[in-house]
């Protein structure tokens, strides 16, 4: 039986065959980019590889990097793995608790501490004894750098061999619903989900010369680091752009011109947001019914988001709303809905533009075998399964069925043509005092698609109805103090609560929205990094208010 090729052989040979290929353009400031070619990332990462080994770590030794995007990161996951080691990314955006939380759990030998906008909040968890070192766009520090390093030392030479059942990656879950878990992935798993990804973007996109892709969601989290990472070391000819700053989004966007773009709902709901700020909705719905216009609208509205080149656009991480992605399609972008998570290394389900449904998430994709539970869960076999779970044996035997399928922890139907629906999260059914059960991801995505609202949760446990709270949408959040303003969103959120009602059984239809003057961010916590949102955290921040809301009985109420 022929040897399975890993993920450093790909690299290995993208290094002696595209060696003048420019695989990652990092931006450094003030408009200048840094351009490096296969040959020049692998002469740096040989070089840090070479210093790793050098500090006698044990064989599969836990190596962290706290860092936003930047081919740094990728050049320093890539030494981790020459030298026999693991990585453990994590989150940018951590508090100094969770940092310190992983950095101890995984019994991390080395810090490597790279783009950050945060390090003054999070420098006091990195113990005085833990070895560190700089990227060169680190903040200030008194660690040495990457460039002094290896500017001494000689790369290390070879195609490095790991076994394929060697730990990867340690991934660090974000916690919205407890305690972080470190997510096992091997060498072998994580391979063969990138051979399969890329294929799935070849399918979609073609044999192209270059597929161009903006690295930007957080590449601690699985789906940047399978769908944009692991997959352009397999294919070799993705170039990877990464992203400044968020005010240099769309310079950054622009720069890249992305044939494959990946993003969650809530920022494709801000793109169409920053569109319908400088062209009324009513407007362009007006323009695109227009035969000569319509056509000119659609690429010059894409040409702004930076999105007209693009052959495949993703969304996944949370469901996204139908009226959303008919919008973007609409528009001639064809958005498509994927499903997956940490444990599967986001291998799992994927629409395509002939095959897919609002609400649906996509068919299996090739490999993964897929099931619904007698109590209504998803379970899943894949081939990017993980390994288990970081000293949590206890867990392991919680997870997978007898005869290997993870259990997923989402609600879900499988319909005839194949297509997969979430229906909510097993543990995020709550019971109303009247003793029903209320499934609040539905009633969410039909809130989510009102152009007001940015974010909404709907709770109620304990209560005798179920409520919503939102977040009206960022550019009408500063007019919130005007009162003509509020009497105008009542109005409309009541016009919402209504039909979104009339839709809903007796048992599921909420007594009233409640509008959040705050925001819900990363930063406050209530928000985890890949900007899911934090329920229990939010439920206990109204929880002394909520029976007055019940009181007053209105049907549009602020927070």
């Amino acid at each position: 039986m022929a040897k399975q090729k890993l993920i450093l052989d790909y690299v290995f040979d993208h290094e002696a065959k595209l060696a003048d290929r420019v695989f990652l353009t990092q931006p450094t400031g003030g408009g200048r980019v840094q351009d490096y070619t296969w040959r020049q990332t692998m002469d740096q990462a040989r070089r840090m590889a070479a210093h790793l080994k050098a500090q006698n770590f044990e064989p599969g030794a836990r190596i962290a990097i706290l860092s936003k995007n930047c081919a740094h990161f990728f050049m320093a996951e890539l030494a981790i793995w020459m030298a026999g080691c693991t990585t453990v990314a994590i989150f940018p955006t951590e508090t100094a608790e969770t940092v310190s939380f992983v950095l101890e759990h995984s019994g991390a030998s080395l810090l490597f501490v790279g783009k950050l906008d945060t390090w003054d909040q999070q420098k006091s968890a990195v113990p005085a004894s833990l070895p560190c070192i700089a990227f060169p766009l680190a903040p200030k520090t008194s660690y040495e750098s990457w460039d002094a390093i290896t500017g001494r030392t000689e790369p290390l030479a070879g195609r490095v061999q790991r076994a394929g059942t060697d730990i990867a990656i340690l991934l660090y879950t974000s916690g919205s619903t407890g305690t972080a878990k470190g997510v096992m992935h091997s060498f072998e798993r994580i391979t063969k989900a990138a051979e399969n990804i890329a294929k799935d973007i070849k399918s979609r996109i073609g044999d192209l010369d270059e597929n161009r892709i903006l690295s930007y969601l957080p590449l601690a989290h699985v789906f940047e680091r399978a769908w944009v990472e692991c997959m352009s070391l397999v294919d070799g000819k993705t170039h990877v752009f990464f992203a400044e700053t968020l005010e240099t989004f769309v310079q950054d966007l622009n720069r890249a011109r992305p044939t494959t773009f990946i993003s969650v709902p809530r920022l494709w709901l801000k793109f169409q947001h920053g569109v319908f700020a400088k062209m009324p909705p009513k407007k362009l719905d007006r323009l695109l019914k227009i035969p000569i216009l319509s056509g000119i609208v659609k690429r010059k509205v894409l040409k702004n988001l930076g999105l007209d080149q693009a052959l495949l656009a993703g969304s996944g991480s949370a469901p996204i709303p139908a009226e959303l992605l008919a919008w973007y399609r609409k528009l001639g972008l064809n958005l498509v809905e994927g499903y997956a998570m940490s444990e599967d290394f986001a291998y799992s389900h994927n629409s395509t533009v002939e095959v897919n449904e609002p609400g649906c998430v996509g068919l299996p994709l090739p490999g993964v075998q897929v099931r619904i539970s007698d109590e209504g869960e998803i379970l899943i076999k894949s081939p990017g399964q993980f390994v288990g779970y970081y000293k949590r044996p206890d867990l392991d035997a919680e997870v997978f069925t007898d005869d290997g399928f993870f259990k997923t922890g989402d609600r879900g139907e499988r319909r005839a043509d194949g297509l997969l629906k979430i229906t909510g999260r097993v543990k995020e059914l709550f019971k109303t005092s009247k003793g029903k059960y209320v499934a609040p991801a539905p009633i969410e995505n039909k809130l989510n698609s009102h152009p007001m609202i940015e974010m909404s949760m709907v709770s109620g446990v304990g209560q005798p109805a179920a409520y919503a709270m939102v977040i009206l949408s960022e550019e009408l959040r500063p007019k919130q103090n005007d009162p003509a303003f509020r009497k105008e969103v009542e109005s409309e959120l009541a016009q919402l609560l209504k039909s979104v009602n009339a839709e809903l059984p007796d048992y599921e239809k909420l007594q009233m929205i409640v509008i959040s003057k705050d925001p819900w961010t990363i930063e406050n916590g209530f928000l985890t990094p890949t900007m899911k949102i934090r329920r229990g955290r939010i439920e206990e921040g109204v929880a002394a208010r909520v029976d007055a809301w019940f009181d007053t009985k209105g049907k549009v109420q602020w927070a």
